[in-house]
């Protein structure tokens, strides 16, 4: 895929919730391990479980181009010719496709903080894939860039 001008951009970092409750989490461990071996190791057990979860933090952001050109989810990118139908999808269609709906054969790069998504039919005949199924707070933007003829 070409790097062209955006035409849509979505970034999904961890929520606020996430956040806290990793942090209560590691403030725990880090509690137990004071309490057991002193200040010290205490204080490098948070530190370590605070820079583990900063790095995990940026790994894991959730990054979704739309170009003129196609598609970028993530690492993986899809040409626009090969995209077909598009669905915007609401957590309860959301759930259906990522449970009992599911094709094991499907791309699916999903976030479980993120209820909605949006249903990317593949036409490649060389890609077995037949959908790509997107996480997405903002389902119908994405799927009116997708559909856009830019």
């Amino acid at each position: 895929m070409k790097h062209g001008a955006n035409i849509y951009k979505e970034r999904s970092p961890w929520p606020v919730w996430l956040w806290l409750f990793l942090l209560f989490l590691a403030g725990s461990l880090a509690l137990a391990v004071w309490a057991a071996l002193g200040t010290r190791w205490g204080s490098i057990t948070m530190l370590v479980q605070l820079l583990g979860l900063i790095y995990l933090s940026q790994s894991t952001v959730l990054v979704i181009q739309v170009t003129k050109d196609g598609l970028r989810v993530g690492s993986a990118h899809i040409d626009r010719k090969f995209i077909g139908n598009i669905e915007a999808l609401t957590s309860d269609q959301m759930r259906q496709w990522r449970g009992p709906l599911c094709d094991p054969a499907s791309f699916m790069v999903l976030r479980f903080w993120i209820s909605t998504g949006v249903k990317v039919e593949i036409r490649d005949p060389k890609d077995p894939t037949p959908y790509w199924l997107i996480s997405s707070k903002k389902a119908q933007p994405l799927m009116a860039a997708l559909s856009s003829n830019n």
